[in-house]
């Protein structure tokens, strides 16, 4: 296949594709584009097509595991349960996830090629864009539309020059585009048309229509407003989408933590209080979802050790950073403050890094993730983590039996694994199944796999156990679904607001090859 670096062009041509595309552009990050392309997928999926997500270049650190032991964004692995396709790293062949100095560790087709600062990884895109369109090629020639997701706006005007993911990719791909604002931030119109103003005359033409995200009210009201966007631009509202309160669509970045209802400081009486540390550079915080959505228990993250309190269980959860993470508990006084906890009874859940911290060291002679080559852990475990340039990406699926918290917990797990350290035991532990370690005293546990609590069986086991010691009482799971089942219900949700509000009719001579007008 033939690669015309620079232009936005791959030689597509040639490959025998058959796929038409969509691109789901945005006026600004997380305005709703990761959310509309999953329900996409599900909508094209429910009335018959072969249908795949494509996002160019993500970053994220909330990530996945596909079968293959491949890495990619957590929000393209949504895409593909939407599209009931299986996970590839083709739906995301390039992943950036941010660590520690102004640096992200850069994931190719799954495998992490390095560690770079921006400036460092603009001088290798044009060796990562044949890699880009190489990936969209070989869907493009096993499905019938493939629904792209562009990041944060088109129209950064610093960045369009290295930017591979929104119109350059839509080019690639020959792809009609909508443009996704957020009316619940404010200035949706001015949002609007003004990332239209800054497009390129043949950028702007691919705009095929405007979607307006997260409308509360009376739509009518909006009519002044998308008249005008039609007269002034020639493009036209082709969705106006409502607010859809307690979605339960995995997010993508921990941007959204912020926009959670995490203010809680304590639960309720009988409820399970269940806090995770917000660690900086906290990573696959979606492991925890599905206990929030649980009868009967409270789970908050916490940002300042003051309001951390008595919780029932404490989780350290993964970070993309260890070391930079330990070294932030420590400046902030959380050490003190979580070996206090411990010392009066608390118990301890640490996922991936925060498993990490609570061994005696952290080694990182090579500098994989920072320039400190040893840290100090928590000590609560008899454990020594070594950093070195081998990521260990696997899925895996085990059976638990063990003791807890003063109480049997057993079930399976489906897990996968997302993590550069490789960790070395002493002789004083006995193992939690297949999962990780428990020290003599029951009350801390850690593990390196994430979706420990997907499947209801050892979900509910560890909650009663954690209810058990605590003397409280444990209501029925949530429908006792399983998190895929349960994620399931929610996606079929979001595809019948979209077939409601979205004018599908639009998308025809979209997927037809026809043009629309663009006023310029």
């Amino acid at each position: 296949m033939e690669f015309l670096i620079g232009d936005g062009k791959c030689g597509l041509e040639k490959a025998g594709m058959k796929a038409k595309s969509i691109m789901i552009l945005g006026t600004a990050s997380s305005v709703g584009k990761s959310v509309i392309t999953a329900g996409l997928c599900r909508l094209f999926s429910n009335r018959g097509y072969r249908v795949a997500p494509f996002k160019a270049q993500n970053m994220s650190n909330n990530a996945c595991v596909t079968s293959s032991g491949g890495e990619i964004g957590r929000a393209q692995a949504v895409q593909a349960e939407c599209a009931r396709i299986e996970k590839s790293v083709d739906l995301n062949p390039i992943l950036l996830k941010p660590a520690a100095d102004n640096r992200s560790q850069v994931i190719v087709l799954g495998k992490p090629v390095g560690h770079f600062t921006a400036r460092e990884y603009y001088e290798r895109l044009s060796e990562l864009w044949p890699v880009v369109c190489g990936a969209y090629a070989r869907l493009a020639q096993n499905y019938d539309v493939i629904i792209m997701e562009g990041a944060g706006s088109p129209a950064e005007i610093n960045l369009k020059k290295h930017d591979v993911v929104n119109m350059k990719a839509a080019a690639m791909a020959d792809a009609g585009c909508y443009l996704v604002g957020d009316i619940d931030r404010g200035g949706v119109f001015a949002a609007l048309v003004g990332t239209l103003a800054l497009l390129e005359p043949a950028d702007c033409s691919r705009i095929k229509g405007f979607i307006i995200n997260k409308f509360r009210g009376d739509e009518t009201l909006l009519e002044p407003g998308i008249q005008f966007l039609r007269q002034r631009t020639g493009v036209p509202v082709v969705g106006v989408l409502p607010y859809l309160k307690d979605l339960y669509i995995d997010e993508e970045d921990a941007v959204s933590l912020e926009n959670q209802s995490t203010g809680r400081i304590h639960a309720t009486a009988g409820e399970l209080d269940i806090a995770v540390v917000a660690l900086p550079r906290i990573s696959n915080f979606t492991d925890f979802d599905i206990l929030a959505k649980e009868q009967g228990v409270c789970l908050r993250y916490v940002r300042r050790k003051e309001t951390l309190g008595t919780p029932d269980l404490l989780i350290i959860p993964g970070t993309k950073s260890t070391v930079a993470d330990l070294a932030f508990l420590r400046r902030q006084g959380w050490c003190e403050k979580i070996l206090e906890y411990v010392k009066n009874g608390g118990r301890i859940l640490g996922i991936c890094g925060g498993y990490q911290m609570m061994g005696r060291i952290i080694r990182d002679t090579e500098n994989i993730e920072s320039e400190v080559r040893e840290a100090e852990g928590l000590g609560f475990f008899d454990m020594v983590t070594e950093f070195s340039q081998e990521k260990i990406l696997k899925q895996s699926v085990e059976r638990v039996s063990a003791d807890l918290f003063g109480s049997r917990v057993e079930g399976e797990i489906r897990a996968y694994e997302i993590h550069m350290g490789r960790t070395v035991y002493g002789q004083d532990y006995k193992t939690f199944g297949a999962v990780g370690r428990v020290d003599v005293t029951e009350s801390l546990a850690g593990t390196y796999y994430h979706g420990l609590f997907d499947q209801v069986q050892f979900r509910l086991s560890f909650l009663r156990a954690l209810a058990a010691a605590t003397g409280k009482n444990r209501a029925a799971a949530c429908d006792n679904l399983t998190s895929p089942e349960f994620r399931d219900t929610h996606y079929e949700r979001l595809s019948k607001m979209l077939e409601v509000h979205l004018d599908w009719e639009s998308l025809q001579p979209v997927m037809s090859g026809e043009k629309s007008a663009c006023a310029e």
